[in-house]
């Protein structure tokens, strides 16, 4: 019997005898509209752009419901959950052959679902999905270079959980000539199906950013005889062999003020000499000078600054937590201007954020705004800033007191660092710890040497990168020096967890060195806090390792905790450890100033001095309370 319910499962939909009528089908979209939605958009080829994706993906979704009251034939469906339901089934396959429609090129007339959608539409605003991390952009990109049933298949298998012969089917049954094609190109996407389900890929959840409102506050025939003239004139500067238009990827002007047109100026950006910087009193972004071979191309400039003051909605944008989006008070101050891998890239300072526009050479797809705050950076923090990531690597634009660029791995404390080539501050691509993927092996970071010592930087998703230090919290230094790469080396891979967190520096303190029961020789105790360039949002790591253990491991976590920080320099964390001969401890540490400590809950014991060792149960759960030499009372980091 089972065999024959496979077999019926797999079968064309010509062959099926299942029927679903026009009821099932509407309270099958009404109830799974989101996800039919979702499909589509992934589905629909990426360079309609994300605004049209968007009304696309939901004129599909709605398109799919049958017009007539007539019975449709469908695929039978499992026996449970959405997928048992035979409306769902029956409109997720309309789904995907309407978008897998739109992605086939074709001669002559264009299909329907190749067309722009006349409903729904909305008019004054543009919308689109909300824009997510590195690793959203990462899956994005991949999903581009697919072909449209290869990106069926990935959504489908990631998405919808279908097997290999269901995905099959479905692609069969919607038109695809080479299903078997498609799930090999699919499977060299690494499977994010966390990722499918974000709010980077949901149109159903959408930013809006205005239109033109000026020109409509105006009389009827005063909007009709401005938008015949825009027609006209856009045939007139659209560049047939796809180049840049004079605002580029912008939207339209929507407003007159002279000082906000002024900024827009590309004669008036600041450009600071290459001497400056030797005789300023601070080392900061303020003293950079410009550098890149196109920093005179005032065409590429003038579409970087509209692009600032108003992304069209082609435009990803992307900022740090913390950090407004909004276009230029002044004219700002120009970093960088020069092509990187394949896009042309421009680099912005005004005081408060590094911004960073890049536009394809080929000018076939959209342009990306990234911002990050860098407020208050200088020395180290302001010593390097990322220009781009492809292929796994980043190359980074150094400052101009640099003298000495190489990189290093930080989980090998001993191994020798790898000069890097620098080329007018721009240096060669080395491995981006930000892009990595599946298990942490290595960690990449960037030492950096000039007239105040070296320096280490890491790259977290995020246009600055994060200063590494190395010390109790209120005196740390560098962690370039032995003390602090030894501190680092158990524990580089933890700083994934700070990634695109709007990160300025994270300090590795090594707080305590415990003996171990049953001679086990001793661990190593490390608080890792990360700060951010907002001041909330920081982050407490508590990392325990053990001999013999190339990598530690994350025992304790606080948010917005002010242990291990410069205000509360102590720390108390505890873990639950079994030892070489099978026994169970429940081991605690606190810094150099605790006098005891104590446990409560499942675990019941209590210590003089820094450490406190007591039998416990697998699984058991406890609270930590320490007492410092001077009376106060900590607890423990959670």
């Amino acid at each position: 019997m089972q065999s024959q319910d496979v077999a019926q499962r797999h079968a064309p939909a010509s062959e099926n005898t299942g029927q679903v009528d026009v009821e099932q089908a509407e309270a099958a979209l009404v109830e799974h509209y989101p996800r039919l939605v979702r499909i589509a958009y992934l589905v629909l080829p990426p360079d309609l752009g994300r605004s049209r994706r968007v009304l696309t993906a939901h004129c599909l979704a709605q398109r799919a419901l049958p017009r007539g009251r007539k019975q449709q034939p469908v695929i039978p469906a499992p026996a449970s959950g959405r997928e048992g339901d035979p409306g769902y089934a029956f409109l997720r396959e309309r789904v995907l052959r309407t978008a897998l429609e739109a992605a086939r090129p074709r001669k002559g007339l264009p299909r329907l679902s190749q067309l722009p959608p006349l409903l729904p539409q909305v008019w004054g605003l543009k919308l689109f999905p909300r824009s997510g991390g590195a690793d959203e952009l990462a899956l994005d990109q991949r999903l581009s270079a697919l072909s449209g049933p290869a990106r069926a298949a990935y959504v489908l298998r990631g998405l919808e959980k279908l097997s290999d012969a269901e995905i099959r089917t479905l692609l069969t049954d919607a038109g695809v000539d080479d299903p078997g094609g498609a799930l090999a190109s699919a499977n060299g996407v690494p499977a994010e199906p966390a990722l499918l389900s974000s709010p980077e890929f949901d149109p159903c959840l959408l930013q809006a950013r205005p239109t033109d409102l000026m020109r409509r506050r105006q009389h009827t025939k005063a909007v009709l005889a401005a938008a015949a003239a825009l027609a006209v004139c856009g045939a007139l500067v659209a560049l047939p062999s796809g180049g840049w238009g004079p605002d580029g990827a912008a939207a339209p002007v929507y407003a007159g003020n002279p000082a906000a047109e002024a900024a827009l100026d590309p004669a008036r950006l600041i450009q600071v000499s290459p001497a400056d910087w030797k005789t300023a009193a601070r080392t900061d972004f303020s003293v950079w000078p410009a550098r890149g071979p196109l920093t005179g191309d005032t065409a590429l400039l003038h579409r970087a600054l509209a692009v600032w003051a108003r992304p069209g909605a082609t435009v990803h944008v992307s900022a740090t937590p913390g950090t407004q989006t909004g276009g230029p008070a002044g004219p700002p101050q120009l970093l960088y201007a020069g092509q990187v891998g394949g896009a042309r890239v421009v680099m912005f300072y005004d005081g408060l954020r590094i911004v960073r526009y890049a536009e394809p050479v080929d000018g076939t797809q959209g342009a990306a705004l990234d911002l990050a705050r860098a407020d208050g950076a200088t020395g180290a923090e302001a010593s390097a800033l990322v220009l781009g990531r492809s292929d796994g690597n980043v190359q980074y634009l150094t400052a101009p007191w640099v003298k000495k660029v190489a990189s290093r791995d930080l989980t090998k404390p001993d191994s020798a660092v790898t000069p890097l080539k620098v080329t007018d501050g721009v240096t060669a691509p080395l491995a981006s710890p930000a892009l990595q993927l599946g298990k942490c092996t290595s960690w990449t970071v960037l030492q950096l040497t000039g007239a105040a010592g070296t320096a280490l930087t890491t790259d977290l998703g995020e246009l600055v990168p994060a200063h590494l230090t190395a010390g109790r919290p209120g005196s740390a230094g560098e962690a370039s020096g032995s003390a602090g790469l030894r501190a680092w080396a158990p524990f580089a891979c933890a700083l994934d967890a700070e990634r695109s967190g709007g990160v300025r520096s994270v300090n590795a303190w090594s707080f305590a060195e415990q003996p171990l029961p049953d001679d086990s020789g001793s661990a190593g105790w490390v608080c890792a806090r990360a700060e951010t360039w907002r001041g909330d949002g920081t982050g407490s790591l508590a990392l325990f390792g053990l001999p013999g253990h190339p990598a530690g491991a994350v025992v304790a976590r606080g948010t917005d905790a002010r242990s291990c920080g410069p205000r509360d320099p102590h720390v108390l964390a505890g873990v639950l450890w079994k030892s070489a001969a099978g026994h169970w401890y429940l081991l605690a540490a606190g810094d150099g100033d605790t006098a005891s400590i104590r446990a409560g809950g499942q675990v019941t014991a209590a210590g003089e001095g820094q450490f406190l060792v007591a039998r416990a149960k697998q699984g058991a759960r406890a609270t930590l309370k320490g007492t410092l030499a001077d009376g106060t009372e900590v607890g423990g980091l959670k």
